[in-house]
């Protein structure tokens, strides 16, 4: 088949799969907790689809919040604002990034491509990290000012003894940095090679800094979605590595882990949990996201099993003595919201209700019928472990038809006021959400 004959044909496919010709999921509810319900798994030639178009945000308008709480656009006018990550003096780094692109290895990769850029997923990425200075907390910044630029799909960052430490789609770079600077002009200087290559499916690289700084703790998604092209290309994929921080010695920490878009330590325990994507054309309802603790040599599945020991059929050869070992997540934060932000609440209190537990950002489903994801929830935790319904926190991302998108939740974090930040890369803005009365 020619390339243009291809191309029409996928069209076609495209214009069907939007027209509803989707396999309708189940009750969103029922999948989050620490027993999500778990159907049969099905298998599609074409996995069903379905994305919202993306309009972006008309002046005034913003996502939802409960009552008692305050929302405002940061900043806007951003480029794919991906990963906030606030310093010890108060500015905010907003990492602006998406992939370096990678060739489609089978028809339905380039089919499934033309469908993630109707909802946004395809629009250019600043590759810099843009610094915003509030220093009245007002949340309206006296300064926006790029940091550093030219990087290669950047996405995880920290800050550790005057450095900061950028975690490429290929490798972490370290750069000279205090807090209070507006302006790196050293160049970086790689600490570390990280998996990547001409075929580089999960491209984000998600990263966190040990509670002594010794260590960074690096996410690396697999290079497919079940294996399908073998695993010859998945070497130290579908993991999370252990990184010296002086030296750049890696190791593996925990393996078998799809793709563990974003880390965080736990305040106080010092328990590293990372939030991560199931697998995808096994059904709407087949393998929920999850939120989880990581144990140091763990094995979490992928690609032979997921949530413990359902076995994924799909995966040749078997592998019994794989799943055996499979650890089951902590908490199911229900099938194909993409999954990509994740913050500790520490002492700072947006309200009462967020005291002890972690907001969730949901980037949103494109293979789900109805949508699935599309908004910022707090988990609750009881005793250090995730227990309870999820609350939602910032909504409306999504329209209430379904048919567009103002924008999407990617990275949260919480500022030295206790005010939750979000990343939206759809509506390439910075939300600042805040109690109403400790507002300006």
């Amino acid at each position: 088949m020619t390339m243009m004959r291809f191309r029409a044909a996928s069209s076609l496919m495209v214009v069907a799969l939007l027209a509803g010709c989707n396999d309708k999921g189940g009750d969103p509810a029922k999948q989050y907790g620490s027993n999500p319900d778990i159907p049969e798994s099905r298998e599609y030639l074409v996995p069903p689809m379905s994305v919202p178009q993306a309009v972006g945000w008309k002046e005034g308008e913003t996502p939802t919040v409960p009552a008692g709480l305050r929302i405002q656009a940061m900043a806007n006018g951003l480029m794919h604002p991906r990963i906030v990550y606030p310093l010890s003096n108060g500015d905010i780094l907003v990492v602006e990034s998406n992939g370096p692109g990678t060739k489609p290895f089978r028809p339905k990769d380039y089919i499934s491509g033309l469908i993630k850029a109707r909802g946004g997923a395809a629009d250019k990425g600043g590759n810099r990290i843009t610094l915003l200075r509030d220093a009245d907390g007002d949340g309206i910044p006296e300064i926006k000012t790029v940091l550093v630029d030219n990087l290669h799909s950047p996405y995880g960052v920290a800050v550790v003894a005057d450095t900061l430490y950028v975690a490429n789609t290929d490798a972490i770079m370290a750069y000279p940095f205090k807090p209070g600077q507006t302006e790196i002009k050293e160049p970086g200087i790689k600490l570390v090679d990280l998996p990547a290559g001409p075929i580089n499916h999960h491209w984000t690289k998600a990263m966190v800094a040990s509670p002594d700084g010794s260590k960074l703790y690096v996410g690396v998604g697999s290079n497919s979605n079940v294996a399908e092209n073998g695993m010859d290309i998945e070497g130290d994929r579908a993991a999370i590595f252990e990184v010296d921080r002086l030296t750049g010695a890696k190791r593996l920490y925990a393996t078998g882990i799809r793709n563990p878009t974003n880390l965080a330590v736990q305040p106080g325990t010092g328990q590293l949990f990372a939030v991560v994507n199931g697998r995808d054309e096994n059904g709407p309802d087949a393998d929920p996201d999850y939120l989880s603790s990581i144990k140091e040599g763990g094995f979490y599945g992928w690609p032979y099993s997921y949530w413990g020991q359902h076995v994924d059929d799909r995966v040749q050869p078997q592998r019994p003595d794989m799943v055996a070992k499979a650890f089951k997540p902590d908490y199911g934060l229900s099938s194909h919201v993409a999954t990509l932000g994740v913050a500790f609440t520490q002492g700072q209190k947006v309200s009462p209700q967020f005291a002890d537990g972690a907001f969730v950002g949901e980037h949103g489903s494109w293979n789900r019928d109805p949508l699935n994801g599309y908004q910022v929830i707090f988990v609750p935790f009881v005793d250090g472990h995730p227990n309870g319904a999820p609350i939602p926190v910032v909504t409306e991302f999504l329209a209430h038809d379904h048919k567009t998108v103002r924008g999407r939740p990617v990275g949260v974090a919480l500022d030295r006021t206790g005010a939750l930040i979000v990343a939206d890369d759809v509506g390439n803005t910075v939300w600042r959400v805040s109690g109403a009365a400790a507002t300006h």
